[in-house]
């Protein structure tokens, strides 16, 4: 792992005992969140390490905001430029997110036009800048991985860890972080079921992609796919992903409010949302659910709470 310290760059994550989560889904959970990580998700984990340790002075990424807004604050803090292309219909709160941080924001119809292919675009006119991905990329990865790390130095003995899954950095930075250490715990992906590349890829055993962005809920998983980095990873560390459906998302985030005063974003909320799709996995278990962040759009929030 490549990170130095840096303006106190990553903050602990957060950890936070559950009893009346516990008993309403049948299990010890404990919930390890970064929404109060710097600009409200994990995200900054790897934003940063990649902006600390690659040479070019622009940075151009694609997102539907968290790492938008992880990127910009990284840049921010090394002194260098950057640029995030972002779906029309992202949060709004995300949006001016990346904006106060810093960054160019470049709006597109993904409907007309890929993310990926726009930050090639952008990328062929720029000359010098680093494309950054926010899943498949080795640095990011290795950032991540750092939450992992903290996981494993709670010296609990977790049955499961269940990570939420859009692209896949996350999962592979923590799976990765086990498997280096040894340690006895299952992986587990939670995903949303109207985007379930992940767990289809994983039952085939190959990368299998959606069709397009899916339109849950959960903005920060409406990823195509995996990536190769984060998929090598995924084959080998992750012992299953559960498909999430949006109801269950949803009273995800209701339960983290109501019973661990805990405001999260959809995407935060999968974990949550696994444990109540499929309580047979885990009934009994004590089981890590990390939440991956909390920049939810007050409109999806007031929805969600009803």
């Amino acid at each position: 792992m490549l990170m130095r310290p840096h303006h106190e760059a990553i903050r602990p994550t957060t950890i936070i005992e559950a009893p009346r989560l516990s008993k309403r889904l049948g299990a010890q959970v404990v919930i390890a969140s970064e929404t109060f990580q710097w600009t409200g998700s994990f995200k900054f984990r790897a934003a940063y390490n990649v902006a600390l340790n690659v040479p070019n002075d622009h940075i151009i990424g694609a997102s539907s905001g968290n790492f938008g807004q992880a990127l910009a604050y990284a840049c921010q803090l090394t002194g260098k430029r950057c640029t995030v292309v972002m779906p029309d219909d992202s949060s709004r709160v995300k949006v001016e997110g990346v904006r106060e941080y810093g960054a160019t924001v470049d709006l597109i119809n993904v409907r007309e036009i890929s993310r990926s292919e726009r930050v090639r675009q952008l990328a062929a006119e720029s000359g010098e800048a680093y494309i950054a991905s926010g899943f498949d990329d080795p640095l990011v990865i290795d950032g991540n991985a750092s939450l992992g790390d903290e996981l494993i130095a709670l010296g609990r003995a977790f049955d499961a860890i269940v990570v939420p899954v859009g692209g896949g950095g996350l999962i592979g930075g923590i799976a990765q972080s086990v498997a280096r250490a040894n340690f006895a715990t299952r992986v587990v992906g939670a995903e949303p079921a109207l985007g379930n590349d992940a767990a289809r890829s994983l039952r085939e055993g190959r990368i299998i992609a959606n069709e397009e962005e899916a339109r849950t809920i959960a903005d920060g998983a409406r990823t195509i796919s995996l990536g190769q980095h984060n998929w090598a990873i995924i084959r080998e560390h992750v012992t299953g992903i559960v498909e999430v459906p949006e109801e269950q998302i949803r009273e995800g985030v209701l339960l983290l409010y109501g019973l661990a005063n805990l405001k999260v974003e959809p995407t935060g909320a999968l974990s949550t949302g696994a444990l109540l799709t499929a309580p047979d996995q885990f009934r009994d278990q004590t089981v890590c659910c990390v939440v991956s962040g909390g920049n939810v759009d007050p409109a999806v929030y007031r929805e969600c709470l009803g």
